[in-house]
């Protein structure tokens, strides 16, 4: 066992933040590279064990290719992009830069690294094909009253929509960045109606420019008051955008997430003219212990 891994339950997992150089940055995650023989019971506790919002767990299938499974302390989520990150720097870091295909449960995500000027690993992420979906009124009234929010809260010309990028995520912009800031939620009402909606996170947002956007996302269905980066939401968003008409694609674009709670994530998101998957890209670095 290398200074990079840990036993946790028998097991060899390491930790990384993704999104982030900076270990007290980014979004932390749990990486197991070789899970062979772990039974769902066994990966849960793995991922209550390590403690963060999502574990990887991987079963090898062939020459950079792997099944993928993502555990929350809570549950098994269909798909996690910050944890992707994670886990793709540290297959780089083992096994050379170049692609890798991760067959996950919301379908096959396509990954490459490279090492970027700086001399740091990182990884993009091919999403699966994005879509979006028009929201119940009500279902966004009980969102904004969970939150403290009112309509008028809200940026007209970015809709409340629920956006797919592998798990479901409600869409709401403000209209200032003063009152995604000062975000403050009903965690047990907020987790009751994104449980019935089968909603993975809320992608909140405020748009400084086209190019830029700031977010927090709500997470209690994984029992995490909030992640500080998310890349399966960044890649639902992106798809947002395009689906609703609000970006011209081929389009780039930065989320700023996780500042408002002490951990800057940066995440890359990219938009083709071709198809619905949608590009996400950010490094990721060590936990020391």
């Amino acid at each position: 066992m290398s200074d990079a891994t840990e036993q946790v339950a028998g097991v060899e997992a390491q930790r990384l933040v993704a999104f982030s150089s900076d270990p007290q940055g980014g979004n932390p995650a749990g990486v197991v590279l070789d899970a062979s023989g772990l039974t769902d019971a066994e990966m849960l506790r793995i991922a209550a064990d390590i403690g963060y919002s999502e574990t990887a767990f991987l079963f090898p299938r062939g020459e950079r290719a792997h099944d993928v499974r993502f555990f929350s302390p809570k549950a098994e989520v269909a798909f996690c992009g910050h944890a992707t990150i994670a886990t793709s720097v540290a297959l780089a870091e083992r096994d050379g830069t170049g692609p890798f295909d991760l067959h996950t449960r919301a379908g096959l995500v396509s990954v490459d690294t490279q090492v970027d000027n700086s001399g740091r690993h990182t990884a993009t992420l091919t999403s699966v094909p994005t879509s979006v979906s028009d929201v119940d009124p009500a279902a966004v009234d009980e969102a904004l009253a969970a939150l403290g929010w009112t309509r008028d809260d809200l940026d007209p010309d970015l809709p409340p929509s629920v956006a797919f990028g592998g798990n479901d995520h409600l869409v709401l912009a403000v209209s200032t960045r003063a009152k995604l800031a000062a975000l403050s939620y009903d965690f047990e009402r907020l987790g009751k109606l994104m449980a019935d909606q089968d909603w993975t996170t809320l992608q909140l947002v405020w748009r400084e420019s086209p190019e830029l956007f700031h977010a927090r996302d709500p997470f209690p269905p994984g029992g995490v008051v909030e992640d500080a980066a998310t890349g399966a939401a960044a890649a639902a968003f992106g798809g947002y955008l395009k689906h609703r008409g609000l970006i011209t694609p081929p389009a780039r674009f930065r989320i700023h997430q996780g500042f408002d709670m002490g951990r800057p994530s940066i995440l890359d998101v990219e938009i083709s003219e071709a198809h619905d998957q949608i590009r996400v890209t950010g490094t990721a670095t060590r936990i020391k212990r």
